[in-house]
């Protein structure tokens, strides 16, 4: 029985994986949730799963769910997460909280010696020499969740990796593929959060309509897999049906391919190195009989060229990025700025940012906190 703690319990991979942990109930006990706000949800799912510990970010909502649970210890603010992602009955820790507040709870979960699925994609982007220093240092598994590292590991798998070409990063192209330049900058929010595959929490959602969602997962590939970003390369497939791609140097490619469900990469992640049957049909290669691939446009998508840009300079810029990308979101999602007023100001920023070495978890939050305040502004 594999006891697990999810971060990001009431979002998209949180529910997902509480999706896998009801059909695999004889492998999984869930043992610890945590979430920001949304008590209402986390509520029900305590009361499905019985955690020994729930946590909430939001202290007031957390006083509030004590009442919904009176025989469960509730912990609030960012050590109630770290609490929970260190629990001494947990052994793997699902990392799924968005943006950069997952980093400090993995942390811990690090230091204390649990496994982690990650589906955080900003821990790496903004601390990833630390994290996977730590690891190393602590001897703890890193298994990738979001579908397309999850793919590449599973092409890896029994490789040597100093066999690797390139890795091929498929991406869907968001919604405004084939949009001109001339309509991208009539696009509204409610157009940005309609993805054409992926059901996603609203800033990831936006993050994959600007390509800085898969400027992200280069990053993150980076440092999961131990490639220069020179071996690393973007294919836009609208059909989501290759999840990515490893090109070795004899010329073979091994894909993994599947139905756009989040819940086939996050079974895997909680069942490795075992594969367990999942509540998937066989999938119907008849029915899927186009696959389609193309470069990635980043004259109308540079936050792609930017996120490439960052992990190129390295030092503090790959955090800077990731933070000021975040507040820029939410103020594209408040209608204050416009859809390419994100990556347009972006690129301001980090052009003025001067990159600074970052060595301790206090340096990334350092960092983070300063891109914060000037990307609000």
């Amino acid at each position: 029985m594999k006891r697990i703690a999810i971060l990001g319990s009431t979002g998209s991979i949180g529910t997902n994986t509480l999706k896998v942990a009801r059909h695999l109930s004889d492998e999984i006990q869930v043992t610890a949730l945590a979430a920001g706000s949304n008590v209402d949800l986390l509520c029900s799912q305590a009361k499905e799963f019985n955690p020994e510990i729930v946590a909430v970010y939001n202290e007031d909502k957390a006083r509030e769910l004590q009442g919904k649970l009176p025989g469960v210890r509730v912990v609030a603010g960012m050590e109630g997460l770290s609490e929970a992602a260190s629990h001494e009955s947990v052994d793997m820790v699902v990392a799924a909280i968005t943006g950069t507040a997952g980093l400090v709870p993995t942390v811990a979960a690090i230091e204390a010696g649990k496994d982690i699925a990650l589906a955080n994609k900003e821990t790496l982007v903004s601390g990833g020499e630390l994290v996977m220093r730590l690891v190393k240092e602590k001897g703890v598994s890193l298994l990738p969740v979001d579908s397309e590292h999850s793919a590449i590991f599973q092409c890896l798998n029994g490789e040597d990796k100093a066999s690797v070409h390139r890795i091929l990063l498929t991406a869907s192209g968001g919604p405004f593929r084939q949009h001109s330049t001339e309509q991208l900058g009539g696009v509204t929010v409610d157009d940005a959060l309609n993805h054409p595959t992926w059901a996603m929490g609203p800033k990831v959602t936006v993050d994959s309509s600007t390509l800085m969602n898969k400027g992200l997962e280069v990053i993150e590939a980076y440092w999961l897999f131990g490639v220069t970003p020179e071996q690393i390369d973007v294919v836009v497939h609208p059909q989501s049906i290759i999840h990515s791609m490893v090109e070795f140097v004899d010329g073979s490619v091994i894909a993994q391919a599947g139905e756009t469900t989040m819940c086939t990469p996050i079974q895997y992640a909680l069942t490795y190195p075992h594969r367990l049957p999942g509540t998937l049909k066989p999938f119907d290669w008849l029915k899927t009989n186009t696959l389609q691939f193309f470069p990635p446009d980043t004259d109308k998508f540079p936050c792609l060229r930017l996120a490439f840009d960052a992990i190129n300079s390295g030092d503090s810029l790959p955090c800077y990025m990731n933070a000021a990308n975040e507040i820029l979101v939410g103020r594209f999602l408040n209608k204050e700025l416009g859809w390419q007023d994100i990556a347009t100001k972006l690129e301001a920023l980090m052009g003025r940012h001067k990159a600074v070495e970052v060595n301790s978890l206090e340096d990334i939050l350092a960092v983070d906190q300063e891109a914060r305040l000037e990307a609000t502004t």
